[in-house]
């Protein structure tokens, strides 16, 4: 099990809590043609969000991915070109949703806490969801 988190580009997502979830649902279809390891596919806020977010929480594969893979900070993320997913482990999970949160605000990308109760869709204009 894992503490699922997604960060998006705003300008490609719904503004609609019930289009957000189908809109998100299509994302983790992982339909595009290329591999979900690379954040080079990403727009230039996802991937300035993951440059900083892969120093605390370094990937598990992929181009920035390191030999030490066994620290619970090791996460398995999934990039798309609108979208970062990352699995945390749960022992780091209230720090990594910090980390994801603050790094969301500080480069304009929204956050989706897939594995909260009540999962928050928050952009950064300040508009926040909540997924039923």
């Amino acid at each position: 099990m894992s503490y699922d988190m997604m960060v998006f580009e705003v300008s490609a997502a719904p503004r609609e809590a019930a289009a957000f979830i189908a809109w998100f649902e299509k994302q983790t279809q992982w339909n595009e043609r290329h591999e979900y390891d690379d954040p080079a596919v990403s727009s230039t806020a996802l991937q300035a969000w993951f440059a900083e977010m892969a120093q605390d929480f370094p990937p598990l594969n992929g181009p920035l991915s390191h030999d030490d893979n066994e620290r619970a900070e090791v996460t398995e993320y999934s990039i798309g070109s609108q979208v970062i997913y990352g699995a945390f482990a749960y022992s780091v999970a209230e720090r990594a949703h910090g980390r994801v949160q603050d790094l969301a605000e500080k480069h304009g990308v929204g956050f989706f806490d897939v594995s909260a109760d009540e999962a928050a869709i928050v952009f950064p204009d300040g508009l926040v969801l909540f997924a039923e």
